[in-house]
């Protein structure tokens, strides 16, 4: 990853503390992502707040990921989703540049990869989500080259953009994995996005289109699954559902897929591939007390409230909330977790309660785009006053235009 230079200032410069040095903060966010700097934010904002909030992550750069769908599809600059970390830490926050490796919540503490000690009264677990890429054999050694491309990270998503404008005709083949990943609609949206490009470059009457996944339908939302199983019928896209891919053999561009009912393996041949790795909960909360069975912060639905830890929260993608892992859903989860929080540290009851809202936006070509919004129950929990489960050029400018100001402007600085 290509570092930059950090923008320091007094405020958010991270701390130069030795190792084996013992710190305390009122209130410790493990992670410095959207969730981190967001409830840092609402956690200090105002003139007189003297809430003592530290932030440990040990990433030089914040990305707006939400955007590297559009990234990929040519028509969003890749640099525009990358800032410094150092500006998006909150003023009256204190940076730790550095990462977590043990939680020992019994004692209030946790300790870092540099030696550190750290402990806390509160504390705040929204560490991400872990990218699996070596799940997949001979993925990690041929991601960007030869036609193996993805959306997932900052150094892969330039790739995507390159094999579909510079793509001839052959078979195109996007997949998603049957593990949990950010945003389930992402995988999709990029296929939609590279068949309205093939058709516009002249190439889709010679090209086959396939969305191989290992879920055994479109979407979990029947409102939102029947508008794109109308996309897809008209785009004319093979979908392959219960197909997990299992390994990629660059030399001979084959794609093995394992068929997740039967157990059975096919190998299909491909000219490009976008690739949705695995994902899973990081190795650090996995292995800790925190973690449930599935190794996720083990949290109430309702509260955000750890199940066995009073003092501690979790939200965002590393927690086990059972909705969908968006940027959409943080918005909704942080003001109910600091609220929570600011009730336990003031000794009263918890009120707040988060009703799993999660959205959505699924680009369906270029200047279309179905908005889902839903909650814990599946149901529709939309914003606009008209039916959203419709393609709309209306919804394709809030993605592109509106939504990554909401996030750097109002989710970040704890105004939305």
């Amino acid at each position: 990853m290509i570092s930059e230079t950090i923008n320091q200032s007094v405020q958010s410069s991270p701390v130069q503390e030795t190792p084996d040095s013992i710190l305390h903060h009122q209130v410790v966010i493990v992670g410095g992502g959207a969730a981190g700097i967001t409830v840092a934010a609402k956690l200090t904002k105002g003139w007189f707040n003297e809430t003592d909030v530290a932030i440990i992550d040990p990433a030089d750069n914040h990305y707006y990921q939400p955007a590297w769908t559009l990234v990929g599809g040519g028509t969003y600059r890749k640099e525009a989703t990358r800032r410094d970390e150092a500006s998006v830490i909150p003023k009256k926050a204190t940076w730790i540049q550095d990462a977590v490796v043990e939680f020992d919540p019994k004692h209030n503490l946790v300790k870092t990869r540099d030696g550190r000690t750290i402990q806390y009264d509160f504390l705040v677990v929204c560490a991400g989500i872990q990218i699996n890429w070596d799940a997949i054999t001979g993925l990690k050694d041929s991601i960007g080259k030869e036609g193996v491309c993805s959306n997932y990270s900052f150094e892969t998503v330039g790739s995507t953009w390159e094999n579909i404008r510079n793509f001839k005709g052959g078979t195109a083949i996007f997949t998603q994995p049957v593990t949990g990943i950010k945003c389930g609609g992402a995988p999709q949206k990029i296929c939609y996005l590279a068949d309205d490009y093939f058709r516009k470059s002249g190439v889709r009457d010679k090209t086959h289109v396939i969305f191989a996944s290992g879920s055994n339908t479109i979407f979990a939302v029947e409102r939102y699954r029947n508008v794109l199983e109308g996309v897809i019928k008209r785009k004319e896209i093979d979908t392959r559902f219960n197909h997990s891919l299992v390994a990629i053999s660059a030399d001979t561009k084959e794609a093995i897929f394992r068929n997740t009912e039967t157990g059975e393996e096919v190998s299909i041949h491909y000219d490009m591939i976008h690739v949705t790795p695995p994902m899973g909960p990081p190795e650090f909360i996995a292995k800790s007390p925190l973690a449930d069975e599935k190794g996720w912060v083990d949290v109430d639905k309702y509260t955000l409230q750890h199940v066995r830890y009073s003092n501690v929260f979790a939200l965002g993608d590393s927690s086990n909330l059972p909705t969908s892992k968006t940027a959409a859903a943080i918005r909704k989860q942080s003001p109910v977790l600091v609220k929570n929080l600011q009730s336990l540290i003031a000794g009263k009851p918890l009120t707040a309660k988060y009703d799993g809202y999660t959205s959505c936006p699924l680009v369906t070509g270029y200047g279309k785009l179905v908005l889902a919004e839903f909650d814990y129950d599946k149901n529709p929990a939309e914003t606009f006053p008209f039916s959203q489960a419709k393609e709309r050029w209306s919804m394709w400018l809030v993605k592109k235009y509106v939504l990554p100001v909401l996030y750097w402007k109002g989710m970040l600085k704890g105004r939305a």
